[in-house]
C-alpha cells in the first residue's frame, strides 16, 4: 500500500504545541488503546467533536495498534487500525510455530442517547467487523458524570470483550481461522456468544492530567496460549497526560503485567492552525460619482471611443493578474460587462467572485450595472454568476448571505449576449513550479513504514483555454522504497500489485505527460480527452462526459480508456499489457456536506462490478471519505483482503499555511494494494474540475464572499 504523505513542517508544529483551551468540553474524554472513545482496552459512551479526526499510536511488549479515526457526524465515528499482534499467525513452512500477526481491522462506534439529568449516555459498537477477526468483538455501554471531574463506565462485551467473566450468551460465535484472507464481514459473529460485564472510572486531575482505572473484560485468550501474554489479574490502571489541545500521552498497566504506551494526535478540520488566515486583502468596492460628477460614464459616451474597451480590459486584466486570477474573455457593453476568469488562488470560488466583483466597481465604467462572472476551471465554463453593482455598492459591509439573496446561478449560455474578447498575451501560457514530495509505504509487515522524498518539477504549457499540455517529473533524493522485498502473490494480472516495482525506481521517473482536451459542448454537459502517459503505471488515451447542470445535486458521467502498462522505470517503455476500462458514474449531493459516488465498469484487470464511495466535505475544503469495490472476482482470487476497500483524505493547503492557495494535498489509505477492483488514476476528472463552481459548493462556501 502506497500513501502521499506532504505537510507543512511549521503548521505541523503548531499544532503539536497549540495550548489546551481553559474550559474545553473534551478535557478529560480520552481515546483508549483502540483508538475510540474509551478509557483504556474498554469503550466508552462518549463521543468526539463533530468531523475530528484522530490517530492514534499504542504499543505494548509485542503489540502495535496503529488507529485512523473519523467522526462521521455528531454521534458515529469510524475507525481503521493496522496492528501488530504477537504469536497468531500459523508459520506456513513450520507447523506448529507461529509469528506476529499483521492486522488490518475496521471499527464502529454510535451514540444513541447523550447524558442527561440522571440518565447516562448510551452507545453501542463494534470492533473489527470487516477483518480477520482478532480483535472481533461487540458492546454496548453507558458512561455517567458523578462531578465535572469524576465519570464512571460500564457495559457488556460480546467476543474479544467476553473472553473474561462472562456467561453464556444468544447463539455460538464461531472461532475464526487467522491464517485466512480475512477482508470480509464476519457478520455470523456479532452478537453473539458469551457476554461479559465490564466497567470503569476516570478522574480528572486537573485540565492536563487524567487518571484511569478498568475492569477489562479482555483475557487476551490467544495472546496467553501463545505465551506472548501474562494476564494475572484483570484490572488495567492508566494516567493520560494532555500535551495540547490536539496532543495526549499516556501509560497504562495492563492486566498486572504489561508497560503500555501511547500517543494520540486530534486534528479539527474546521479549526485551521491560523484560524483568521494569512492573506492580502481584497481591494475595496469603488462607489460611483455622482450622475452630474461623471456625466460622460452615466451616459454611455465612452462607448463612442473605439480604443476604451481594449483599454478596460487591459486594465481589469492587470488588476485580476496582481490578485492571482486570469482573466480570458471579455465583454462590455453601456449596461453589462461579461468576465471569463481563471481563479488560480483561492480555493473557495465564491472569495475569487468576490475578489473579482470589487476589482470590476474600481475598473467599469459608471453606466455598467450588470456584471456578469463566469468561472472557468481548466478553462470550461462552469457556472455564471449576474451580481448587480448597487447591490454590491450597498451590501459591502453586510453580511454575504445577503447579497447571495440577490445574486443568480446559471448556467453558461453557449452563445453570449455579446462577442467575447480574448485578452491579450494570455495564451500560449507556460508555468511550471518545483516542489518537495514524499511518498510512503505503509502496512508492509516486514517494515511498516517506509519513505522516500525528493523533488518534483510540474510544467503546464496552456495553449488556449481547454487546450494543454502538461507533466511531472520527480527525482528521488532520499529514502528506503526500493528496499522492500516483497513480491506480489496475485493470481490475477498485475495491474496494481507490484507497485513496489515502480517505487523502487526514483531517477528521474515521469509520473504524468498528457495532453488535456476540455470543452463544453451544449447544455450542462462537459467533455474532458486526455492522451499520453496517463499516470506512473498507465499510459494511453482516456475520455470523459459529463452530465452536470449547474443547479443539480445529481450528475451521470462515462469514462472510457485504452491503456498499457508502463515499465517499472517510468519512462517512455511499455509493458505487454494491454486492456479497455470504463465506467458509468452517479454521484450525488447529499446535503450537509456529504457527496455519494456509485461507479460501476470494467476494472484494469477486465473484471466487472462497481464501487461504492461516500465523502464528507467541510466548507474550507477538507474532505475524508471511504470507498468499498466489488467485482465478479472470487474472495480467493482477489487474495489477501477479498475486496478493494480504503479511505481517502483531502487537505488543502491553505488550511496549513493560512495562505490563499487552490492546491490541495491528497492521500488514499488502503489496508492493501491488490489488482482487483483496481481503476486508473487520471488527474482532473470533470466532476471534481466543475463542482466547485456550480450551486451546491457556491452556496456551502459563500460565507467567504467578502474575504
Amino acid at each position: 500500500m502506497q500513501s502521499k504523505l506532504v505537510f507543512g513542517a511549521a503548521s505541523i508544529s503548531v499544532l503539536l504545541m497549540a495550548p489546551a483551551a481553559l474550559g474545553d468540553p473534551m478535557i478529560g474524554k480520552t481515546r483508549g488503546t483502540y483508538g475510540t472513545p474509551g478509557l483504556i482496552d474498554m469503550p466508552t459512551a462518549e463521543s468526539r467533536p463533530d468531523g475530528e479526526i484522530g490517530a492514534t499510536i499504542y504499543r505494548m511488549n509485542g503489540t502495535l495498534r496503529t488507529t485512523f479515526t473519523f467522526q462521521i457526524v455528531p454521534r458515529l465515528s469510524a475507525a481503521f487500525r493496522y496492528s501488530r499482534v504477537p504469536g497468531l499467525m500459523p508459520i506456513e513452512d513450520s507447523p506448529g510455530d507461529y509469528e506476529a500477526l499483521y492486522d488490518r481491522s475496521f471499527d464502529i462506534h454510535y451514540q444513541f442517547l447523550d447524558e442527561a439529568g440522571w440518565r447516562p449516555s448510551v452507545a453501542v459498537g463494534m470492533r473489527d467487523f470487516i477483518g480477520t477477526g482478532v480483535y472481533s468483538s461487540e458492546y454496548l455501554v453507558a458512561s455517567k458524570s458523578l462531578s465535572p471531574d469524576l465519570r464512571v463506565t460500564a457495559g457488556l462485551g460480546w467476543g474479544r470483550l467476553a473472553s473474561e467473566g462472562g456467561f453464556s450468551g444468544y447463539g455460538d460465535r464461531p472461532s475464526y481461522d487467522y491464517s485466512s484472507t480475512g477482508g470480509e464481514f464476519n457478520a455470523s459473529q456479532w452478537f453473539k456468544g458469551d457476554i461479559a460485564p465490564f466497567a470503569g472510572v476516570s478522574y480528572d486531575y486537573n485540565e492536563r492530567l487524567t487518571l484511569k482505572a478498568e475492569y477489562s473484560s479482555d483475557a487476551y485468550t490467544k495472546e496467553v496460549e501463545a505465551g506472548e501474554f501474562d494476564n494475572k489479574i484483570p484490572f488495567n490502571f492508566g494516567v493520560d497526560y494532555r500535551l495540547g489541545s490536539n496532543t495526549h500521552l499516556a501509560g497504562y498497566i495492563v492486566h498486572g503485567s504489561q508497560v503500555g504506551l501511547q500517543f494520540t494526535f486530534n486534528v479539527d478540520p474546521r479549526k485551521p492552525p491560523f484560524p483568521s488566515g494569512i492573506e492580502t486583502a481584497p481591494l475595496p468596492v469603488r462607489p460611483r460619482p455622482s450622475p452630474s460628477a461623471d456625466p460622460d460614464g452615466w451616459s454611455g459616451a465612452w462607448t463612442a471611443d473605439p480604443t476604451a474597451r481594449p483599454v478596460i480590459q487591459d486594465v481589469v486584466a492587470q488588476s485580476m493578474a496582481k490578485d492571482g486570477q486570469i482573466l480570458e474573455l471579455m465583454a462590455l457593453t453601456k449596461d453589462r460587462v461579461e468576465v471569463r476568469v481563471r481563479n488560480e488562488t483561492y480555493g473557495a470560488q465564491p472569495q475569487a467572485i468576490g475578489h473579482i466583483a470589487r476589482i470590476l466597481t474600481r475598473a467599469m465604467p459608471s453606466s455598467v450595472e450588470t456584471f456578469v462572472i463566469t468561472m472557468t476551471p481548466r478553462g470550461v465554463p462552469a457556472s455564471s454568476v449576474t451580481i448587480q453593482r448597487s447591490d454590491i455598492e450597498e451590501l459591502e459591509n453586510r453580511n454575504s448571505v445577503e447579497i447571495l439573496n440577490r445574486v443568480q446561478i446559471a448556467g453558461t449560455p453557449q452563445e453570449p449576449q455579446e462577442p467575447l474578447t480574448p485578452t491579450q498575451g494570455i495564451f500560449p501560457r507556460f508555468k511550471w513550479a518545483a516542489t518537495p514530495y514524499a511518498e510512503a509505504s505503509l502496512f508492509d509487515p516486514d517494515d511498516p513504514f517506509r519513505i522516500d522524498t525528493g523533488i518534483a518539477l510540474h510544467g503546464s504549457y496552456e495553449i488556449a483555454p481547454g487546450w494543454s499540455l502538461s507533466g511531472t517529473i520527480r527525482q528521488k533524493i532520499a529514502g528506503n522504497l526500493d528496499e522492500s522485498e516483497r513480491v506480489s502473490d496475485s493470481e490475477i494480472y498485475h495491474v496494481r500489485s507490484d507497485l513496489v516495482e515502480y517505487q523502487k525506481h526514483g531517477d528521474l521517473a515521469i509520473q504524468r505527460l498528457t495532453g488535456d482536451w476540455y470543452a463544453h459542448p451544449s447544455e450542462n454537459i462537459y467533455t474532458h480527452v486526455q492522451a499520453g502517459l496517463l499516470e506512473r503505471m498507465y499510459g494511453g488515451i482516456a475520455g470523459e462526459v459529463l452530465w452536470k447542470p449547474v443547479d443539480s445535486r445529481l450528475a451521470l458521467g462515462f469514462e472510457l480508456a485504452a491503456v498499457q502498462q508502463r515499465d517499472f522505470d517510468q519512462h517512455f517503455s511499455f509493458r505487454d499489457y494491454e486492456t479497455v476500462t470504463g465506467h458509468a458514474s452517479a454521484y450525488y449531493d447529499v446535503g450537509l456536506g456529504f457527496t455519494g459516488q456509485v461507479d460501476v465498469g470494467r476494472y484494469l484487470a477486465e473484471d466487472i462490478g462497481a464501487t461504492i464511495a461516500v465523502d464528507r466535505e467541510f466548507q474550507n475544503g477538507w474532505k475524508v471519505g471511504a470507498f468499498v469495490t466489488k467485482t465478479d472476482l472470487s474472495a480467493e482470487e482477489f487474495g489477501e483482503g477479498a475486496f478493494d476497500k480504503g479511505i481517502r483524505v483531502t487537505i488543502p493547503v491553505a488550511w496549513t499555511t493560512g495562505k490563499p492557495s487552490v492546491n490541495t494535498v491528497k492521500t488514499v489509505i488502503r489496508p492493501l494494494t491488490r489488482d482487483g477492483g483496481a481503476r486508473l488514476e487520471l488527474d482532473g476528472r470533470l466532476y471534481e474540475t466543475v463542482r466547485g463552481a456550480q450551486v451546491g459548493d457556491l452556496y456551502d462556501r459563500w460565507g467567504r464572499f467578502w474575504r
